[in-house]
C-alpha cells in the first residue's frame, strides 16, 4: 500500500501502520528480522529519520525490539527447535527457513574430556575439537563445540567449515545417526563465549549437551551449544497413545 502525502496523518504514522499491518500478516517470519532503515527508506521514499520515528513508534508500542548494531525485530519472534526430529544445529535452523551461517573458529585436535566417556575412533584419547559460529541473518544465536572422531581432521577446512555435524560423519562413515541424549541447562556466558556471542560476560545463556549414537550404539559426537536465549526457544509436541490417558 502506497503512502499518501495527502494524508493528514504524518508518513511516520502511515509507515508504523503498514509495518505494524505487515508484521501482524506474518511477512517477516520465521526470523521477525525488518529490512534495514536504509532498506525502508527506499522502499516508501523517505528519509531515514522519518523511517527512524515510525521504527520507534512501534518499539514504544511494544511492536518491535530494536537491537542496537543488531537489526529491527517482530517483539517475541525467536528460532525454534524442534525436539520431535533427530536434527544438527545447523539443520534445524535451515528446516525453518532461515538465512542460516557457520563460521569455522577453531579446529583442532585434543584430549576427549573424562567427562565425555567413550568416542568412537578416538585413538589414544584424541578427539577433533571443532568451535563454530552459528549465525541467523548475520547475527550470532550459539557458539556450538563439537568433540568428534579424529579422522574428520582429514577433511577439507572448507568442508569442515560449512558441513554439519550429522553430515560429516555420515560422509565419513557411510553410517547415520541413529539417536542422541540432550540435556538443556541455563548457564553464564565465560569471556570467550561472549566475545563471539556479542553479549556481555556473565549474560545468561542456553546450554545445550549433546551425546549422539550410531546404530550399534558407539557414541560419535559429543557437543555443547552455548546459546543466546533472547531469540531461542526448545519446543516439543508430545502426544498421547491410544491407549493411555492423562493423569
Amino acid at each position: 500500500m502506497p503512502l499518501s502525502r495527502d494524508n493528514a496523518s504524518p508518513l511516520q504514522q502511515q509507515i508504523a501502520e503498514l509495518l505494524r499491518q505487515e508484521i501482524n500478516a506474518g511477512a517477516y517470519e520465521p526470523s521477525g528480522k525488518l529490512p534495514s532503515e536504509a532498506a525502508l527508506g527506499a522502499r516508501f521514499a523517505v528519509s531515514r529519520v522519518t523511517v527512524r520515528l515510525a521504527l520507534a513508534r512501534l518499539a514504544a508500542a511494544g511492536v518491535l525490539e530494536r537491537k542496537q548494531g543488531k537489526g529491527t525485530y517482530a517483539a517475541g519472534k525467536q528460532v525454534r527447535h524442534g525436539l520431535d526430529q533427530l536434527r544438527s544445529f545447523h539443520e534445524s535452523l535451515l528446516a525453518q527457513g532461515l538465512h542460516a551461517e557457520m563460521r569455522l573458529l577453531s579446529s583442532a585436535l585434543v584430549a576427549l574430556p573424562q567427562a565425555m566417556g567413550e568416542l568412537a575412533g578416538a585413538a589414544q584419547g584424541q578427539c577433533l575439537l571443532l568451535e563454530r559460529l552459528h549465525l541467523v541473518d548475520g547475527e550470532p544465536i550459539a557458539l556450538g563445540r563439537n568433540y568428534l572422531p579424529p579422522a574428520l581432521a582429514a577433511m577439507a577446512p572448507a568442508r569442515i567449515a560449512r558441513q554439519p555435524a550429522y553430515a560429516m560423519l555420515a560422509e565419513l562413515t557411510g553410517l547415520r545417526v541413529a539417536r542422541a541424549d540432550l540435556a538443556i541447562k541455563v548457564g553464564l556466558a565465560e569471556p570467550d563465549v561472549a566475545r563471539a556471542l556479542g553479549v556481555q560476560q556473565g549474560s545468561a545463556l542456553l546450554l545445550m549437551e549433546r551425546s549422539s549414537y550410531f546404530a550399534d550404539g558407539r557414541c560419535c559426537d559429543c557437543s555443547v551449544f552455548y546459546i543466546r536465549p533472547e531469540r531461542y526457544a526448545f519446543v516439543l509436541h508430545p502426544t498421547f497413545a491410544a491407549d493411555s490417558r492423562p493423569a
